[in-house]
């Protein structure tokens, strides 16, 4: 008797064997139905071993008040009681699988497919399920069928008898005796389509490759032959309506649920295409047409229902280009993007529970594994296995990869296949999203075995083992190409050579030799560094691949290190900040200009690994630094040295920037705007040209002179260095300007003024390690015919007397750069009526602009050019731009202050603000203009040199693609787009510029 108020010992004994509401547990084992077994201690034992308890007791009482009669219920309870193997079986299954117990209410007899305990029950094969499937006759019976041996394996899976792996095996095992069970029907019900054609199901996918889920689609492929001289058109017809027929007795809902849904998309273009195709069909299609991702599923083909002969034939066909699709071009990088692509598309709110595509997710290790499989499955048959286990197996046992790694991913993936399985075997839905609810995370962890505070412990062993996953993924692919050249423990297995060799072929490296030397080199003995280097070239050789020139990168990072190895803070750079080794890999493996600007100065890898490294250092901080290098050098040319070799830092700085920025890293996003990126590239550029000519005009005058030249001097800057948009190959367009100082003869401070360009020139030519600036003055008056340097009356008395509209148009971008600041606003206040006049040009100054710019467009276009690349003066290029702008400015910039700057995407901005151009075409030319800049950067960061063309190299134009987002295999797209971009572009030009 239990006193009023205090709990009975049976209410205790529930909390304490697991279940949450143990007031509704004793109302449940009071009923009449549960009186023969409610003091029996060993079932309520039983239940509080089940992953819910809860769940399992509800549904236990369901199934006992299911049954047919007195009769039934008692032998079920007797036999529930005294038979172990059927109480850990039901029960286990009861309180994992919430839909299996709704069959069981439904179907009550089902419960004695438990009993069995014989050895062939433990491990049944296809032969098993067929036998029990037999009986099924029409969808519905065939799916009770199916339930009643989904709960025999589920009943295995739960009470451990089995692993996941075999679970998963068994489950692949029944939806083949499933798919042949359903083929058999739909031939049953169209005699005369069977009769007309072989038909042969090869599974695809997670069926195929023998580790399916309990809910999961069945990736099928279907191919067919006439047979009985049936013409080939009337049985691909018959096969076609026998296919569609299977798939619907598998995917329909019917009273009884379905089964699965059959998915056939893994096709010869997808849904595009036939379902069912002739072999011969089959084989024209993936030897013309198939992209890498479709022989990567064919990994796992495997014939399991129909004409298994022809299945047969099938596969001994496509196997072949199976193993061939490493050496198709940009293999790696195909795989690894589609990985990509298919994280980026999932949902931001589910990302971080996502089990199956997110990162650390079973994909991971699948995809990891699938790549090694078909670099090296080429030389060794022993790899081609459509498992995920059984494949890693052989690739550790082979050396592929190394064993600890192995053995961890091989834990992991066990993990996260059993959760897997747990998530879904609940309600028997599609899903591979981690629940969020207390109630359902305590089944989890309670399922896998995780009994104190299953909640935490199943949080900590989830996103432990999804950590190793993320962490070995990649790794997986590059650990091994360092064992190659290492010595290795007696009884460790290694990659060869040869293997090696194949690994960093498909990874894109064009000379796989010499990249093992590098490895080697990089990698042996004892030190510290090596050390380091071991641990961090696994990553590098990654981010290396991810370029376009792989071998360029790992030889830079070689250079590198042998120049910084033995440097402290080098090491400790690379070791403790996580964003420098990245960034090193990417600036070394994008082009020739950034890896010669560090590689002459290696000590600037340092601002790769500050936060604020990257940054532009702006113009005032590097006038003052280049300047107070000059006061410190003994001689003008120690000083302009000086000032050169913070002019390469800088470069290097700003090169490194754009690299990090165009591409991004792991942590931070690629720059979404490429105008932010080209606007940042140019003034950067520009200041640190200004402060390079500020300090050569000081090393220049300080030598003869001391502090004061005998005449004021100014330097202007024109072209793209006054617009602040230089580019990494721009020479400095400028006017030199001097005034005399108040009693100082003309003639003296002409000679002064003269040898102070003079010097100039030839001191930022010197040959030395860093990049010569060079000074071009041809935008002055007279040209190349006129004196070098003018005093500002005699630039005034020239423009007033003989100036040409091409010359106030080049003074648009006229714009102080270095030397008296005065003096240079004077000249500005001089200029400004000539390119902004009054009431705008004449018509005859606008004809005379439109002549000049068809003559330069039919003159200087250098010959064999093609007109729709060339980023200058082609059709749609800088050029069009610009002068359309400028055309602008000079008829308007008097009344719209707007258009009174020397920018040309400011000028642009303006000129649409103001309604002199339409918001449309304002974006087409500032399209245009951003992305022919963005040309031009990239050729001089790949080649090292200056070009206004895309490189004929077919590396060097891969690589300018990736730097302007185009992945491998896309230079095609990258030319398609740019000639578009710039057609469009041009007929704006046309409209504004011609008038047309």
């Amino acid at each position: 008797m239990t006193v009023p108020g205090r709990r009975s010992s049976t209410f205790i004994r529930l909390l304490r064997l697991g279940f949450t509401d143990a007031s509704a547990a004793e109302r449940l084992l009071a009923l009449p139905e549960m009186t023969p077994v409610l003091g029996d201690p060993v079932l309520l034992d039983a239940l509080g071993g089940t992953a819910d308890p809860d769940l399992a007791l509800r549904s236990l009482v369901r199934v006992v008040e299911a049954q047919r009669d007195e009769d039934a219920r008692r032998r079920f309870l007797d036999t529930l009681v005294t038979a172990k193997p059927l109480r850990d079986r039901l029960l286990g299954v009861l309180g994992s699988s919430e839909a299996l117990g709704d069959h069981l209410a439904r179907h009550p007899d089902d419960w004695q497919a438990l009993l069995t305990y014989e050895s062939a029950d433990l491990h049944p094969g296809v032969a098993e399920f067929e036998r029990g499937l037999a009986e099924a006759v029409d969808p519905v019976s065939l799916r009770v069928a199916y339930r009643r041996c989904l709960l025999a394996i589920a009943a295995r899976d739960v009470c451990g008898t089995t692993g996941v792996a075999e679970a998963a095996a068994e489950l692949a095992d029944l939806a083949t005796a499933t798919l042949r069970a359903a083929l058999a029907l739909a031939r049953a019900a169209a005699p005369e389509d069977a009769a007309a054609c072989r038909l042969a199901v090869i599974a695809m996918g997670k069926c195929g490759g023998h580790e399916l889920n309990y809910v999961s689609d069945v990736d099928v492929i279907f191919v067919a032959e006439p047979l009985g001289g049936t013409e080939e058109a009337k049985a691909l017809q018959a096969a076609t309506r026998l296919a569609s027929h299977l798939m619907r007795i598998c995917s329909e809902t019917t009273v009884e649920g379905a089964i699965w849904p059959v998915d056939a998309n893994l096709r010869p273009e997808g849904r595009n295409g036939p379902l069912v195709r002739t072999l011969s069909s089959h084989l024209a299609y993936y030897q013309r047409w198939a992209k890498t991702w479709e022989f990567q599923a064919l990994l796992k083909a495997r014939p399991v229902a129909g004409d298994l002969s022809l299945g047969e034939d099938y596969i001994e066909a496509v196997g072949p280009l199976v193993w061939q699709a490493a050496e198709r071009e940009n293999f790696v990088a195909d795989v690894q993007s589609m990985r990509r692509r298919v994280v980026d598309n999932i949902p931001v709110a589910e990302i971080d529970r996502e089990l199956k595509l997110g990162p650390g997710g079973l994909r991971d290790v699948e995809f990891a594994v699938q790549l090694l499989q078909l670099v090296h499955g080429r030389s060794d048959a022993g790899l081609r296995s459509g498992t995920t286990l059984d494949a890693l197996r052989a690739l550790a046992a082979g050396g592929y990869v190394g064993r600890v790694d192995a053995a961890q991913l091989d834990e992991a993936y066990r993990f996260l296949r059993a959760l897997e399985h747990r998530i879904q075997l609940h309600r028997l839905r599609r899903t591979h999203l981690v629940p969020e609810g207390e109630e359902d995370l305590r089944r989890l962890g309670r399922s896998l075995g995780l009994r104190t505070e299953p909640v935490t412990a199943l949080n900590r062993e989830w996103r432990r083992h999804a950590a190793v996953v993320r962490r070995l993924h990649e790794k997986l692919f590059y650990r091994p190409l360092l064992d190659a050249v290492a010595q290795l423990a007696p009884g460790e297995t290694r990659l060869s050579a040869k293997a090696a060799g194949q690994r960093l072929e498909a990874l894109g490296y064009a000379d796989p030799a010499a990249a093992l030397r590098h490895l080697e080199a990089l990698s042996s003995g004892v030190s510290r560094k090596a050390a380091i280097q071991r641990t961090l070239l696994p990553v590098l050789l990654g981010w290396f691949a991810d370029s376009a020139d792989p071998d360029a990168g790992l030889l830079g990072f070689r250079k590198v290190s042998d120049a910084l190895g033995k440097t402290p803070w080098y090491l400790r750079l690379l070791r403790d900040e996580g964003a420098a080794a990245e960034n090193l890999a990417r600036v070394l493996s994008a082009g020739r200009l950034a890896p010669d600007l560090l590689l002459r100065a290696p000590e600037a890898v340092a601002i790769l690994g500050d936060p604020e490294g990257l940054g532009p250092r702006g113009r005032d901080h590097l006038e003052q630094e280049v300047l107070a290098a000059v006061g410190r050098a003994g001689t003008a040319e120690a000083a302009v040295a000086a000032a050169r070799g913070v002019r390469r830092r800088e470069l290097f700085r700003t090169a490194a920037a754009d690299l990090i920025g165009t591409y991004g890293t792991e942590d931070t996003p690629a720059e979404a705007d490429p105008g932010a990126l080209v606007d940042r590239v140019g003034s950067a550029i520009t200041d640190l040209t200004a402060a390079t000519l500020a300090g050569a005009l000081r090393a220049a005058v300080s030598g003869p002179w001391g502090e004061t030249l005998p005449t004021r001097f100014a330097v202007i800057g024109v072209g793209r260095f006054g617009g602040g948009e230089l580019g990494y190959g721009s020479d400095a367009d400028v006017l030199f300007v001097h005034e005399p100082r108040e009693g100082v003869d003309e003639q003296e401070a002409a000679r002064a003024a003269s040898t102070v360009v003079a010097e100039m020139r030839r001191l930022l030519q010197l040959p030395t390690a860093d990049p010569p600036l060079l000074i071009d003055a041809d935008l002055r008056p007279e040209g190349k015919s006129g004196p070098l340097v003018r005093t500002l009356a005699s630039y005034g008395a020239y423009y007033r007397r003989w100036s040409l509209v091409w010359e106030s148009q080049a003074l648009l971008r006229a714009r102080p750069m270095a030397g008296d600041a005065e003096l240079g606003r004077r000249f500005m206040d001089l200029v400004d009526p000539l390119r902004y006049p009054v009431e705008g040009l004449g018509e005859d100054a606008v004809r005379e602009i439109r002549r000049l710019k068809a003559r330069m467009e039919s003159e200087r276009l250098p010959r064999g050019a093609d007109p729709t690349l060339h980023t200058k003066l082609g059709r749609g290029g800088l050029s069009d731009v610009e002068w359309t702008v400028q055309l602008l400015q000079m008829r308007h910039g008097w009344a719209e202050p707007g258009l009174r700057t020397t920018r040309t995407r400011e000028a642009l901005a303006a000129a649409q603000a103001a309604g002199l151009i339409a918001t449309e075409d304002a974006a087409v030319l500032d399209e245009a203009w951003v992305l022919a800049t963005r040309v031009r950067n990239a050729v001089m960061l790949v080649r090292g040199r200056a070009g206004d063309t895309f490189p004929s190299d077919s590396r060097e134009v891969a690589a300018v693609g990736r730097y302007l987002g185009y992945g491998p295999g896309h230079v095609g797209d990258m030319l398609d787009d740019y000639r578009r971009t710039t057609r469009r572009a041009r007929a704006v030009v046309e409209e504004l510029f011609y008038g047309a």
